[in-house]
């Protein structure tokens, strides 16, 4: 099954949609059905790991506490999700690899699956923020690839799609006012030096 579209978000630069979008904990808050995404070794417990639900994100949080938990190329992380999909809502035991990142040219690859009563999911994903064409501002590519099996494959693409599409347009939504929050609350010396962590 292949996802992909574009978002466009005005006056929010490409370089602080890129800090937002590395952010795990900016990332989790903006996805429903998301407990958690946070690295993982292989000493990892889903059932043991709880999660730091207080955990600031810019503009309130430390610019070095958010570079330092930065999404990195090569890093595992373990993800939690739960999402309704007609009358299934199953509890995803995910793992995600950051395969590329390109601080430069705003680029970040990642794959994973991950494994629920009765189904399971493969995927690919990928994004780049380019400027945003005759504006200030940024315009948001992305794609996924998904091989899902089990009881959530059997209901078909046309129940399927439109749970991702709201997924991903109520992701965007959230992320965008977290960016428009960083872009109004967060001076430009902040973001070249998170610029520069990363």
């Amino acid at each position: 099954m292949e996802f992909d579209g574009e978002f466009e978000l005005e006056g929010v630069p490409p370089e602080k949609a890129w800090i937002v979008l590395s952010d795990p904990i900016a990332v989790r808050n903006s996805l429903k059905g998301c407990r958690y995404i946070t690295p993982m070794d292989d000493e990892f417990s889903f059932d043991e790991y709880e999660p730091d639900e207080g955990a600031e994100t810019l503009p309130e949080a430390d610019p070095e506490v958010v570079a330092d938990r930065a999404f990195r190329e090569g890093e595992r992380y373990a993800a939690l999700m739960q999402i309704g999909v007609g009358s299934v809502k199953p509890r995803f035991e995910t793992t995600v690899t950051i395969d590329e990142r390109d601080d430069e040219s705003l680029e970040m690859i990642a794959s994973g699956g991950g494994d629920a009563s009765s189904s399971s999911f493969s995927m690919t994903s990928g994004m780049r923020i380019h400027d945003l064409e005759g504006g200030e501002g940024a315009r948001i590519e992305w794609w996924t690839e998904a091989d899902i099996t089990g009881r959530i494959a059997q209901l078909g693409s046309r129940v399927i799609k439109p749970v991702a599409d709201k997924i991903v347009t109520n992701f965007f939504g959230s992320i965008e006012q977290q960016m428009t929050d960083v872009d109004a609350e967060t001076d430009e010396s902040v973001t070249d030096r998170l610029r520069n962590m990363l």
